[in-house]
């Protein structure tokens, strides 16, 4: 295949272009545009030593504290192994905390610390400003029809 001055292979598409645009299969685009959103979270988490995942965990862990990591897996979106490995990472740092379950006492609940709390919210800062960014060219009064349209395609997937 030829290349162009720019080391791109001539014929290919630039995202957002024939199949990689309005003429791609949905599935394709929604893998594209989480791509996208995933490498843009990347770098702006990069100074805080956060990865998207790890983002991902401490957000779930904020909003249901206690949670075990089998369920922190199903929300995350993350293998178990996954989480398993970001668990121990964000302990080490001291990111948050674990404590026995009250009844299953091999299940452990987990929780911020006040460190990890101050963290999320920097971090979440950042997120926002990229939401925003990614929803820049959607007009505001169709932004919520948009999480409305990606929460039902999860819902519909998820129970098939």
């Amino acid at each position: 295949m030829r290349k162009d001055k720019s080391d791109r292979l001539i014929g290919v598409p630039e995202a957002g272009e024939g199949k990689r645009g309005e003429e791609g299969y949905l599935g394709y685009l929604l893998r594209q545009a989480a791509n996208a959103a995933h490498n843009r979270m990347s770098h702006v988490l990069a100074d805080l030593d956060v990865t998207p995942p790890q983002f991902s965990v401490l957000t779930m862990i904020g909003a249901y504290p206690g949670i075990s990591n089998a369920d922190l897996a199903r929300l995350a979106l993350l293998t178990p192994q996954t989480v398993s490995v970001i668990i121990a990472n964000l302990d080490k740092s001291g990111l948050i905390s674990r404590r026995p379950h009250a009844v299953h006492g091999r299940i452990k609940q987990l929780d911020l610390t006040e460190r990890g709390q101050n963290l999320l919210s920097e971090a979440r800062v950042r997120a926002h400003a990229v939401e925003a960014e990614l929803l820049g060219c959607v007009p505001e009064e169709d932004v919520p029809a948009v999480r409305r349209w990606l929460a039902s395609v999860a819902k519909i997937t998820a129970n098939s």
